[in-house]
């Protein structure tokens, strides 16, 4: 893989927690009554002008002149676009972690799970809710709620967006394991899924890689499993969808992660 000559390193010691996104954690709360599904005409009117007339062109800008980003294998997405179903991604991006589902399933509305720490930025908790943040519930008494939301938006013909890594690693060209406690939704639900693969590629001019985002799939939840092992299935397909792309097609690294233990041996 090509290096940058000025890229950084990481240190990291856990792949399944260590967080570098640069926000310090909150421990935002959510109530076990936290309203998901908003039902006022007004409130709903206002998150449609936020979704389509302010987020998706800032999304589509952010894309094209800041990420430099392409999509790849889109057209799988189409016999699908009347039906709702679960997209996974890697998480390298933090403002592309919000807008590139958006412009991938376009014009299909987008609902990501989200960390409730996500919300507790002041003056944009409103606006993240309008823009389809679902923060996971801070207790099990809020799950029921929670997967309510789910399954409301499910029947809709919505998209659900899963960052499976949960935690975001700027420009890493990997994929890092992850639970497949997540992949039990649409296990339940019966939905298709797919993965999408921020890959990184050097650009003709500039030292900011390009982003070329591959999509694969459906995988199907396999009926003839109980929910743990459909859901474990799931996580496998996909995370192996997202390594064989990230291995094959990221060929320009800016910061390079590496293992405590392995840097101090």
């Amino acid at each position: 893989m090509q290096e940058n000559e000025m890229s950084k390193t990481i240190y990291y010691s856990d792949e399944l927690n260590d967080e570098f996104s640069g926000f310090e954690p909150k421990n935002f709360f959510i109530p076990d009554d936290y309203k998901y599904i908003h039902k006022n005409v007004f409130y709903r009117l206002q998150s449609w002008i936020v979704y389509r007339l302010v987020m998706t062109p800032i999304a589509f800008f952010h894309s094209r002149f800041s990420l430099h980003q392409i999509f790849v294998n889109r057209k799988i997405l189409k016999p699908y676009r009347k039906q709702g179903y679960f997209i996974y991604g890697n998480h390298t991006q933090q403002l592309g972690g919000a807008y590139t589902p958006n412009l991938l399933c376009f014009p299909k509305r987008v609902y990501i799970i989200v960390n409730p720490d996500n919300l507790a930025v002041k003056g944009l908790k409103t606006i993240l809710q309008m823009s389809g943040a679902l923060p996971l519930p801070s207790s099990l008494g809020g799950m029921k709620n929670f997967m309510y939301a789910i399954e409301k938006r499910n029947v809709q013909g919505h998209v659900i967006c899963i960052y499976p890594e949960a935690h975001i690693w700027p420009f890493c060209t990997k994929i890092r394991p992850f639970k497949a406690t997540s992949f039990r939704y649409p296990g339940k639900l019966g939905c298709p899924v797919f993965a999408f693969t921020d890959c990184y590629k050097k650009r003709k001019v500039g030292k900011t890689p390009r982003i070329v985002t591959y999509v694969d799939g459906p995988f199907f939840p396999d009926p003839s499993l109980n929910a743990t092992e459909q859901a474990t299935k799931l996580r496998n397909q996909v995370y192996e969808a997202m390594r064989d792309r990230a291995e094959a097609e990221s060929t320009y690294s800016v910061i390079n992660y590496i293992k405590r233990e392995e840097a101090n041996s």
